[in-house]
């Protein structure tokens, strides 16, 4: 895969963290801000990031648990499960907006980053974006699995821009009971596309975990990448 990454340093604003840069071949392209699980920036999320990269984009994606500990990242058995949740309980949602804010300001100031920006978050950080999106960090986002959107859903009139949303039919974490809710509520917004993959497991994207559902991670690719493409 001819690209390049490396780890660069944001300002935030209580201090300064890392974040995971992966450009295109050409250098250049639209910027995505890509959200960690609770697992961090871990080995699948800097696929992810190269995924996208391959795809075109110039892609940051910040080390949001960085208060705990730089660059702390986990795997997905038992143990690191249960470490990894600790990580999110002790996370301030609100200082990780402001770093999320940080990092798109530092995003956008990235040699090559164009276009609108997007942010694109799995699970954690699927609430993640949509309260980026919320909050003006993100011109779009693009939430997998967003765990927590249903409990968020005070800031859906704060949504005037487009949105994607991945959910799984089969998904333990979020009940179909979440997703009816959150598609109730965003469903007026005409800029608010929402897919339901029937045969998908939580985590259906990370090649990493059982979970992992190819069919449905296809899909699911190919809907943001036009999404994004449609809103550049």
């Amino acid at each position: 895969m001819d690209l390049s990454t490396q780890w660069s340093t944001v300002q935030g604003p209580d201090g300064a963290f890392d974040a995971f840069l992966a450009l295109p071949r050409s250098g250049h392209g639209p910027a995505l801000l890509l959200l960690q699980e609770i697992f961090g920036v871990n080995a699948h999320i800097r696929a992810v990031a190269e995924q996208y990269a391959a795809d075109g984009y110039v892609v940051l994606a910040p080390d949001l648990f960085w208060r705990q500990g730089p660059r702390l990242e986990f795997g997905y058995d038992e143990a690191d499960w249960g470490r990894a949740a600790q990580c999110m309980q002790r996370a301030d949602v609100a200082q990780a907006q402001a770093d999320i804010g940080a990092a798109a300001a530092a995003l956008r100031a990235t040699p090559g980053a164009e276009g609108r920006l997007a942010a694109l978050g799995f699970c954690w950080g699927g609430r993640m974006a949509y309260l980026a999106l919320a909050n003006g960090h993100a011109d779009q986002a693009v939430a997998y699995y967003g765990g927590g959107i249903q409990h968020c859903l005070d800031r859906a009139g704060d949504i005037r821009a487009p949105l994607l949303l991945h959910f799984g039919g089969r998904d333990a974490h979020i009940p179909p009971a979440a997703v009816r809710q959150v598609a109730e509520r965003l469903g007026e917004h005409e800029d608010v596309e929402i897919h339901l993959y029937p045969d998908a497991e939580h985590g259906f994207n990370c090649n990493h975990r059982s979970s992992y559902h190819q069919r449905s991670a296809a899909e699911a690719h190919g809907h943001t990448l036009l999404f994004l493409s449609e809103n550049q």
